[in-house]
């Protein structure tokens, strides 16, 4: 992958959590902690996160987590789709956020989940370089061998982390599902363009949000 080919970064935020963000930034795990925010994670990969360390860094709840493409698994689950246990009516948004945050100093990038047991950490800016941007910007993962499966769901959840937060000047733009979540948006008075992405969202598989 090169620069080039990326417009953005995304972060996956729920509704709840944006009045904060946009005033505080996008805080890492352990630097969020005394907002008590509404957690979309899985608490087992919370697990998994909290027990890694960035090697020759810092313990990976220290970095806050951009998607290099939110059309992943993890919104996929947050959604409620059909493989999922998650509530459907959760109000989630995504979280555009400049580039320029690859030239921060410290920030790491991840082929893959960086959860994942075989994620590389790589230096930004030039570790784009190692990401598969066929495989990040695919539309569906899924495959009739399952590790091959695995292999693709990991890596369209590769990430950019970033030490301690991404100030809220980076933040360009909300994605939302529909015009009923743009509404909830507009009716939170929040600061910052948003915008429906249907695709973004999975709309494209059949799911209808209004």
């Amino acid at each position: 992958m090169n620069r080039t080919d990326l417009r953005e970064l995304h972060n996956i935020a729920h509704f709840a959590n944006l009045p904060s963000i946009l005033k505080d930034g996008i805080l890492s795990h352990n630097s969020a902690r005394i907002h008590n925010p509404t957690s979309i994670a899985n608490p087992e990969v919370q697990e998994i996160r909290h027990s890694k360390t960035v090697p020759g860094g810092r313990p990976l709840h220290d970095y806050s987590n951009l998607y290099v493409s939110a059309r992943n698994a993890m919104l996929y689950k947050v959604l409620g789709l059909p493989d999922s246990p998650a509530p459907r009516h959760l109000l989630v948004g995504v979280l555009g956020v400049n580039t320029k945050v690859l030239d921060l100093p410290d920030v790491v990038i991840t082929d893959r989940n960086a959860a994942a047991s075989l994620s590389l950490f790589l230096p930004s800016p030039s570790g784009l370089e190692r990401l598969d941007k066929d495989m990040i910007f695919a539309r569906y993962w899924t495959d009739e061998d399952p590790i091959v499966e695995m292999n693709k769901r990991e890596s369209m959840m590769a990430e950019v982390l970033v030490p301690d937060k991404v100030a809220p000047g980076f933040l360009q733009r909300l994605y939302v599902c529909c015009e009923q979540a743009k509404r909830a948006a507009s009716g939170m008075r929040l600061e910052i363009p948003t915008t429906v992405n249907r695709g973004l969202f999975f709309n494209d598989i059949g799911r209808s949000h209004d």
